[in-house]
């Protein structure tokens, strides 16, 4: 991250009058973009955070920009904690904020702040909803056995998600350049863009085939353009991340999988490689985590995984 140089002692500057923090969110947003090298949907998640808090700001505290420190920070989390949002949600928030004051503090707008001071909400261990690999086997064919009219696409995206353990919007971005079906991989830009090549397995492979084959050149004639991207909408155009969200949640109710998210396909691909021996330093550069201890979550759905078996089996358990 580059750090820019705070502006020199006595220096007068006529944005020191403005008393709305939200005069800076352009700014602070064009940053995190440029400077940070963060995803754009990160960057979007900042922007809904940052006004909501804003906000909230005109409407009650109406606190300056030099103004905003505990008193502010605690009374904005207690309005969050009346709308019921988890604590993770409330923490996300938090962090949204601390990241803008200490833009401001590079900016030389504030020469310090005690945002930082404010702790995050303690968040209770969640652990990821995980389908079982049989459950899996019956998503994987739902589309097989239905009359949607995109079957075989349906079926190669949800197979390349659970080979590959991709996030929903690495997928969508996906284009056929970044596909190698006879060498079985393909690559995928995750947060930060940043690439990695992930392996396809036999079941993927023949999905994208039969979907390439099949579907994908109708779809393309009824855009008029092939512009290289891989699963395409029933328009022609890249399929959006909702499209696919409602997809899997249409196959995992005819299967009765319950409530299925386009992330569940990934905690069930990290899941199951651990429980087959996979390590844990190999599973956190195939799903792209930057922090091991992001990756660590999948050991203890693993552990929980043989505690219950445990319970079950065993004639003291």
């Amino acid at each position: 991250m580059t750090r820019r140089k705070r502006p020199p002692e006595g220096r007068t500057f006529a944005v020191a009058t403005f008393r709305d923090p939200g005069s800076w969110l352009t700014g602070f947003l064009s940053y995190l973009d440029a400077e940070c090298g963060m995803a754009k949907n990160t960057v979007d998640a900042y922007h809904r955070d940052l006004d909501r808090f804003f906000t909230w700001n005109r409407n009650n505290a109406k606190a300056g920009v030099h103004d905003v420190g505990v008193p502010v920070i605690t009374s904005f989390l207690e309005y969050l904690q009346s709308l019921n949002l988890a604590a993770s949600s409330i923490g996300r928030n938090l962090v949204a904020i601390r990241m803008f004051f200490r833009f401001l503090m590079l900016e030389g707008i504030v020469a310090e702040s005690t945002v930082e001071l404010v702790s995050s909400p303690k968040l209770w261990e969640r652990l990821p909803k995980v389908l079982s690999p049989e459950m899996v086997d019956n998503l994987l064919v739902a589309p097989l056995n239905s009359v949607d009219r995109y079957a075989q696409r349906d079926r190669a995206l949800l197979a390349v998600m659970y080979a590959t353990g991709c996030r929903v919007s690495e997928v969508v971005d996906m284009k056929l350049a970044d596909v190698a079906l006879d060498e079985r991989y393909c690559r995928c830009t995750g947060k930060g863009n940043k690439q990695r090549m992930v392996s396809l397995n036999p079941v993927a492979v023949d999905a994208v085939r039969k979907y390439l084959e099949i579907e994908r050149p109708a779809l393309v004639t009824v855009s008029g353009q092939d512009q290289g991207w891989l699963f395409l909408s029933r328009s022609g155009r890249r399929i959006n991340r909702e499209s696919v969200w409602a997809l899997i949640q249409r196959y995992a109710q005819r299967v009765g999988c319950g409530d299925v998210s386009p992330h569940t396909l990934r905690h069930s691909f990290a899941t199951h490689l651990l429980a087959g021996g996979a390590d844990i330093r190999a599973l956190q550069e195939m799903l792209g985590h930057s922090s091991i201890r992001t990756t660590q979550v999948y050991t203890h759905v693993e552990h929980s995984r043989l505690k219950a078996v445990h319970r079950q089996c065993h004639p003291r358990g």
